[in-house]
């Protein structure tokens, strides 16, 4: 379904890449609470102290002290701190990315954004947010000094900054080797959950696709991330019926037709099953 019809603010991005200090932000913001938006870029939030919330594809993380949030294009989210925060914001475009070199496997193997599924905070120590903080103050710097080759600049700390972030993240280290056919393979079947997930349901379908046997797919899946491949794929139909329902008037039959289920009540199973909830229920939460 196109943005047009879901009721949900898609905010702009001012040039490729842009460094916020988040007290700089409460205030223009006048201590106001965000709204549910959603953008088309990546968004990182390096918190030093703060009080609130930040609620990411409808799974609240409450903020504290020394956390690094991160959001994927696409995802819902709002920013709640009633008290003054301390930190930093910065986002960067997939232009960014390109205009930089920088492949986005690199951004998919370091499993920082994770753009379906539970997106909790990074906790990190104190000498480790204080790297992070010192290329935050550098980013800065570099942005407001309009030098030359400035975003290669930014594009060096940006990677620097999401490497100390991944040493401090514990994943299965097997996900960082981008020579892995595995690590491919996951990549792969990642892009095409997003690609054709209103479409297509049973691993097989993305089997044939990749082109390998379901077989095959469900054990790289499973090893490399602990869900199996059925489980990747109804993360995401149930993120997006979520998203239909909290954000737009179509009815539940509509909502389960929208997302490849031809029939409600199949739909309305498949929902409960997932959240516990009815499809009626969580909208009325």
């Amino acid at each position: 379904m196109p943005d047009s019809a879901i009721h949900l603010q898609q905010r702009p991005h001012h040039g490729t890449f842009q460094v916020q200090r988040m007290e700089a932000i409460f205030e223009q913001m006048q201590g106001k609470s965000e709204v549910p938006h959603r953008h088309a870029y990546y968004t990182v939030l390096l918190i030093k102290k703060a009080t609130g919330k930040h609620v990411v594809d409808y799974q609240t993380h409450y903020f504290g002290e020394r956390q690094v949030h991160f959001v994927s294009p696409g995802q819902v989210h709002l920013v709640h701190t009633p008290t003054k925060p301390e930190g930093w914001v910065f986002t960067f475009s997939k232009d960014f990315l390109v205009e930089n070199s920088i492949p986005e496997s690199f951004i998919s193997n370091i499993n920082l954004f994770r753009p379906f599924g539970d997106s909790p905070p990074l906790e990190v120590d104190a000498a480790t947010f204080d790297q992070l903080d010192r290329l935050m103050t550098e980013m800065e710097r570099i942005e407001q000094a309009h030098l030359h080759y400035q975003n290669r600049a930014l594009g060096s700390l940006l990677q620097l900054f999401l490497i100390y972030c991944s040493n401090s993240l514990s994943l299965n280290t097997t996900q960082l080797d981008e020579r892995d056919s595995g690590v491919c393979l996951l990549r792969e079947f990642k892009v095409l959950i997003d690609r054709h997930f209103q479409e297509w349901h049973k691993v097989s379908d993305y089997a044939s696709e990749i082109p390998i046997s379901a077989k095959h797919l469900s054990f790289t899946v499973k090893t490399l991330t602990g869900k199996t491949a059925k489980e990747l794929i109804q993360d995401r139909l149930t993120l997006e019926a979520k998203r239909l329902l909290l954000h737009t008037d179509l009815a539940v039959k509509e909502i389960g037709y929208n997302i490849g289920f031809e029939e409600p009540l199949h739909f309305s199973a498949f929902f409960k099953k997932q959240t516990g909830l009815s499809p009626s229920d969580f909208r009325a939460q």
